[in-house]
């Protein structure tokens, strides 16, 4: 199975990210396009801004967050497919996000729904 990497977009590009996806609603404060070095922004797979409010990045709702935004993504058939396209066309895939915290981010929960999914098709 190829590579599927998280990274925080204000991190310096590397070599070893790969094909670069910004996976934010918003591009980043502070970060210019060359500093990004993407390959594509996929600002549909994010949140929603209505979900983006409600969770304003609060540890204490990351489960029911999740669960949220799972459902967004159950719902968004088109772009969970491109992405997933995406990563079964490249070694390494690195999605991007400008959240401080590693942990208490969307990316991580979308890395996850893709593997679950890449895996889930494979099995097809």
């Amino acid at each position: 199975m190829n590579s599927l990497l998280i990274k925080r977009v204000y991190e310096p590009a590397a070599v070893e990210d790969g094909f670069r996806v910004l996976v934010d609603r918003v591009w980043p404060r502070g970060v210019s396009k060359g500093q990004a070095d993407l390959d594509e922004w996929m600002r549909d797979i994010a949140p929603t801004p209505t979900l983006r409010t409600w969770w304003d990045h609060d540890p204490g709702r990351m489960a029911d967050f999740e669960h949220r935004y799972v459902a967004e993504l159950d719902a968004n058939e088109s772009e969970v497919r491109h992405l997933a396209a995406v990563v079964s066309a490249h070694p390494t895939v690195t999605l991007l996000y400008g959240a401080h915290d590693p942990v208490v981010n969307h990316a991580r929960i979308l890395r996850e729904y893709l593997l679950r999914r890449l895996v889930d098709d494979f099995d097809s």
